[in-house]
């Protein structure tokens, strides 16, 4: 017998329940999403590209302005497309800064001449200022001043174009003249004659005073020597900046012989020893005093040499070659006349652009 209401009553159904679109839903929206970020980071990307691309045209635009306006002009930079003189130049010499500075062919002796000079300067600095503090606290800086001025001077002399005399490379045979190099002409100068040789390595029939230089395969105008020291032609446009610095440079060598002498003669009332006794233990301080005493007697010899061919106006080719040994110099106007001349004149101009375009040869 059953109960009522047990649970054997009631017939258990089976009840189909549906399914939830939430996971559908949640799918679509990151799918939805994932295209969303994708198109956004494309818009990113395309919109940076461009502003890449925009800034990338202004700098060069910039670039191209920079370069029309301010380096072209002055020789900083060149075209490519474009040969200047002083890339065809046929002489020897050596250009720095597209033509603006001009060298001689051999170097050595600048760069000894540069080491030399700094290398003194440093041993006075260095070795001598722990005895000078009974002076003033200036003798070591305005020796320094020395340095940069002598430095200076040597630079600008040699770098600077002496006087290069433009060749001419569009004469023919004819013009050329016999090849035995006898053909010269003559010129009236202030009453004197003088005769003016051609030159057939440069084609031209050279100035007065005018001499090819054998080291850098030029004509220079008012030559007057190719200075080993300096490597480079010492003539019309340079030559008083060499005066400059054979000046500087031998009242920087007296003003550090001065010192180191009086270094040592402390010194050696100090310890009581002598020059061999110097020589071992202040070796650095002997060798500035010899250096600069062989300095100052050559820079001395050098300074009175060019004093006295100055108050003549004479060059130093001139002297050696005896050009007015049997007439009078044309170009002696008086002491005073020439040292006005030779120091005071404006310097001329260069003969040559060595940053023109260069003319294609005929």
């Amino acid at each position: 017998m059953k109960k009522a209401g047990s649970v054997e009553d009631f017939e258990m159904e089976p009840v189909s329940v549906p399914t939830s679109p939430a996971g559908e839903i949640s799918d679509d929206l990151n799918e939805e999403d994932g295209r969303k970020n994708s198109c956004l980071k494309s818009k990113v990307v395309a919109k940076s590209r461009n502003i890449l691309v925009e800034i990338r045209g202004k700098v060069l635009a910039l670039k191209k302005l920079v370069e029309d306006k301010w380096l072209q002009p002055y020789g900083c930079i060149s075209k490519s497309d474009t040969t200047r003189t002083y890339q065809v130049w046929p002489g020897n010499n050596v250009f720095f800064f597209h033509g603006r500075l001009v060298c001689g062919p051999d170097p050595r002796g600048l760069l000894l001449t540069t080491v030399s000079i700094l290398v003194s300067s440093w041993n006075f600095a260095m070795y001598n200022g722990d005895d000078l503090s009974q002076f003033p606290r200036l003798v070591v800086p305005f020796s320094v001043v020395l340095t940069i001025i002598v430095l200076v001077s040597l630079i600008i002399a040699s770098t600077t174009d002496p006087g290069i005399i433009p060749r001419n490379d569009s004469a023919s045979v004819d013009e050329i003249g016999p090849s035995n190099g006898t053909r010269r002409k003559r010129v009236i100068v202030n009453g004197v004659e003088l005769k003016l040789k051609y030159c057939r390595v440069c084609k031209i029939t050279r100035p007065p005073r005018s001499c090819h230089c054998a080291i850098c395969d030029n004509c220079v105008e008012k030559f007057d020597h190719h200075c080993p020291w300096i490597g480079q032609c010492i003539a019309l446009r340079n030559y008083r900046f060499y005066l400059m610095f054979v000046v500087s440079a031998l009242m920087y060598f007296i003003y550090i012989f001065a010192f180191s002498c009086w270094r040592i003669r402390r010194r050696m009332l100090r310890t009581g020893t002598g020059l061999l006794g110097m020589l071992k233990h202040f070796p650095d301080t002997l060798a500035l005093v010899s250096f600069s005493f062989a300095a100052i007697w050559f820079l001395g010899g050098l300074v009175v040499f060019h004093g006295y061919l100055i108050s003549i106006n004479q060059t130093s080719y001139e002297n050696f070659r005896h050009c007015y040994l049997d007439s009078k110099n044309p170009f002696d106007k008086g002491i005073f006349s020439n040292i006005k001349d030779i120091l005071c004149r404006p310097s001329p101009s260069s003969r040559v652009d060595f940053r023109a375009e260069a003319m294609p040869s005929t």
